[in-house]
């Protein structure tokens, strides 16, 4: 039997279909939920995929934390359950509070899309175990609202506690402080980060690389020896 991984569509997800297509490609099962479910239907951890849930309006993934299925997945998280955000789900974590800090608009004001250079900075999570510390991966990037923000003794303590997981190379695409792509909650199951694996996980399409594909499958391996 294999993992069960749960992908959440909101109104305005983009990228679930292709985010349950990474989970296959990994070896697991892709387990579709809808946002307003209040079951997880006994997946083994979740992904909140990128869009533009509920509009942006408000704030990028301010509606969205309301949802009935965040309730679970915030208590499952809580408990220890893996759940990636990527994009909007990076936003809806930080609008949970199951990651600390904000993402505002880019400081250049415009949309982003372009294959983007990543340093791995945590290979300990739940969903970076198949990375090494220190590792440059490539990935796409595509977003408004993705400069990471928090004030300095936030910022202070992600760096002392090693919850960097990822930072921008060769160019800072959105303002994020300290170069910041992709954090993770303190106990390593919750991760979050703005550029989109589910993009890189076959040659014949995305970079052409396959650099993403490690964090699915790190949570396979991690699911299925647990």
């Amino acid at each position: 039997m294999t993992a069960r991984i749960g992908v959440v569509t909101f109104p305005g997800t983009l990228d679930d279909r292709d985010t349950q297509r990474a989970v296959r490609v990994a070896g697991a099962e892709a387990v579709p939920l809808w946002h307003r479910d209040k079951d997880l239907k006994q997946v083994d951890a979740v992904v909140l995929p990128g869009g533009f849930s509920y509009g942006d309006y408000l704030r990028a993934g301010a509606i969205s934390r309301f949802s009935p299925v965040m309730e679970p997945v915030i208590e499952q998280a809580k408990a220890g359950m893996p759940v990636l955000g990527i994009c909007n789900g990076f936003q809806v974590l930080t609008e949970s509070h199951l990651l600390p800090g904000a993402m505002l608009r880019n400081n250049h004001l415009h949309f982003i899309c372009r294959d983007q250079k990543l340093r791995v900075e945590n290979a300990d999570t739940s969903w970076t175990t198949d990375y090494e510390t220190g590792q440059e991966i490539s990935v796409p990037l595509k977003n408004i609202d993705g400069r990471y923000v928090a004030d300095e003794r936030v910022l202070d303590m992600l760096e002392a506690e090693g919850r960097v997981a990822f930072r921008y190379l060769d160019g800072n695409p959105n303002g994020s402080l300290r170069d910041i792509a992709g954090i993770t909650n303190e106990a390593g199951n919750v991760v979050g980060l703005m550029p989109h694996p589910e993009h890189a996980v076959e040659p014949l399409v995305g970079t052409g690389r396959t650099d993403g594909l490690g964090f699915f499958t790190s949570i396979l391996k991690k699911l299925v020896n647990a």
